[in-house]
């Protein structure tokens, strides 16, 4: 078993940290602070669709690397809960990982919104026009983005314990 993440496993970890941080910021950005220029607006949404679609494959990409090469054990003295906790928390993290995009696509399909992957590859919209669906596809879309900052928050902050308080090298294995 590997005591260290691959290169590969730690590049894909903290290129998906970098689309995280900058698709919850322009998701903030254009729900709170909605730009009033419509051209600018609809930049800053194919962006913010761009990069989700990006971050989805990325996750397909990650899953399947892990599937081939995987991770290194957990310490050995965790005790088992947290063990559990920790597994469950991959787990929900990577299939909120999966979820957020695709809600986020079917909603922007059931707005009525045709996407064109950075402005170049049109992707087919598999649903159409459903106004009736919008508004829950919507919903779903932020509420998988709350819970996945939570649970980001909560990973990071795990990684930190195991690094100052139980003096581990969980989070070394990452870096």
């Amino acid at each position: 078993m590997p005591r260290r993440y691959t290169a590969t496993a730690r590049g894909l970890h903290w290129l998906t940290v970098l689309l995280v941080l900058a698709l919850v910021g322009l998701g903030t950005w254009i729900t709170a602070f909605e730009p009033k220029e419509e051209a600018f607006k609809y930049r800053l949404y194919n962006l913010h669709e761009s990069l989700g679609f990006t971050l989805l494959l990325l996750t397909l990409l990650r899953l399947a690397w892990r599937a081939a090469h995987p991770p290194p054990p957990l310490p050995q003295d965790l005790p088992r809960p947290l063990h559990h906790v920790a597994h469950g928390t991959h787990a929900a993290l990577y299939l909120l990982l999966l979820v957020q995009p695709v809600a986020g696509f079917l909603a922007t399909n059931a707005w009525g919104f045709p996407f064109k992957w950075w402005g170049l590859v049109a992707i087919p919209s598999p649903i159409g026009k459903d106004e009736a669906l919008a508004p829950l596809l919507s919903a779903v879309h932020f509420w998988a983005a709350l819970l996945l900052v939570a649970l980001v928050a909560l990973h990071a902050g795990a990684a930190l314990w195991h690094h100052f308080v139980r003096r581990d090298d969980t989070l070394r294995k990452m870096l």
